[in-house]
């Protein structure tokens, strides 16, 4: 029995042994791995000082390109098109004539109301000098004017239609392709095309809402298109009175010339907008800056390591970023192998002139 005790015993201390000399081997093998490995080397990075500057705070933005003005062009009236005034694809002037609708029934409907308008106006003359002579009662008369007042008003109606069949044109502007034909019975809800004004044109884009006291009705823009390399100017002016709640950003609307029609009503546009001018701005790489779930953060050097700040960032542009707060004057921002980095890593720093 003491025997096997003292085999057990034996066994335990061995094992125990074994587990000390492993973990003692471990330790060693990382401390010689962390010293081989370099985490105390320095990692060589690339910066630069952090300078003030004075900064033209340009906010890049898409919009729409709208016509100034269009409509869809309708009858008032139904009937069969018994002209066509327009070149499809044509500019047509203000008050043009663009079609005609036959008014054959109405220019008989308005001679039997003039008739009945003449009739009516003759009885209430008549009935007037009696009333006078005191032939027929005060009521009588009334019924009589009443009479001719109404025909009146019928002819005055019909009128209104037979100039409804006569189509004109509201503002001067292009007009798009028709979809009728001399003959075709039309009614109020047949598209006859669209007429767009497109001597000017409406910018539509919408800001920021932190932007919004920055904006001014009369200010200038710059906007491209796609497929042209000229820069556009327009001038704002309209400004809704409040922020879309859902997107918290605030509409405003632009108008420029189109003196050569080449731009489209429907396109888009890369607007700049200017706000207000920066100065002892503090303007860094887009490469510094590093996002995370509570902002943005980037590394400066601190006495040989490096420093994790959080920053306060606006306006970016396709290679820099307008920082707000985070950052001095005279700091030296680490540009390069910021991803890898960690805070108080020890690191070497080559900075660029």
């Amino acid at each position: 029995m003491k025997v096997k005790n003292l085999i057990y015993a034996l066994l335990i201390i061995c094992i125990g042994g074994f587990i000390t000399y492993r973990i003692v081997s471990n330790k060693k093998k990382n401390e010689e791995s962390k010293n081989f490995g370099g985490k105390d080397k320095p990692t060589t990075v690339t910066g630069i000082v952090v300078k003030t500057a004075t900064f033209d705070n340009n906010l890049s933005l898409s919009g729409s390109i709208e016509a100034n003005e269009q409509i869809e062009i309708h009858s008032e009236v139904s009937g069969i098109v018994e002209g066509i005034y327009f070149t499809e694809g044509s500019f047509v002037n203000k008050g043009q004539v663009l079609f005609k609708v036959n008014d054959i029934e109405l220019k008989a409907q308005l001679r039997q109301a003039v008739t009945k308008e003449g009739l009516a106006a003759e009885n209430e003359r008549r009935a007037k000098l009696l009333l006078q002579k005191e032939a027929i009662s005060q009521e009588e008369f009334d019924i009589a004017n009443a009479d001719y007042a109404s025909m009146k008003a019928q002819t005055q109606l019909i009128k209104a239609q037979i100039a409804k069949t006569s189509v004109k044109a509201p503002f001067s502007g292009k007009i798009g392709l028709r979809s009728i034909s001399p003959g075709t019975y039309i009614t109020p809800t047949v598209l006859v095309a669209k007429l767009v004004n497109t001597g000017k044109l409406k910018i539509t884009f919408s800001i920021p809402e932190k932007y919004a006291a920055q904006v001014k009705s009369g200010s200038t823009i710059d906007f491209s298109v796609s497929g042209s390399d000229k820069v556009y100017n327009a001038k704002i002016y309209a400004i809704e009175p409040e922020v879309e709640v859902a997107t918290r950003t605030l509409k405003i609307r632009a108008i420029a010339d189109n003196i050569d029609g080449k731009l489209f009503p429907g396109t888009f546009a890369d607007v700049k907008l200017p706000l207000n001018i920066i100065k002892d701005a503090i303007v860094v790489p887009t490469e510094a800056i590093i996002p995370v779930q509570s902002g943005k953060k980037v590394y400066i050097a601190n006495m040989g390591k490096a420093k994790e700040v959080m920053v306060d960032a606006a306006t970016r542009t396709d290679s820099s970023i307008l920082i707000l707060s985070g950052l001095k004057a005279g700091d030296t921002l680490i540009t390069s192998g910021v991803m890898s980095l960690k805070n108080e890593a020890p690191i070497k720093v080559q900075v660029k002139k």
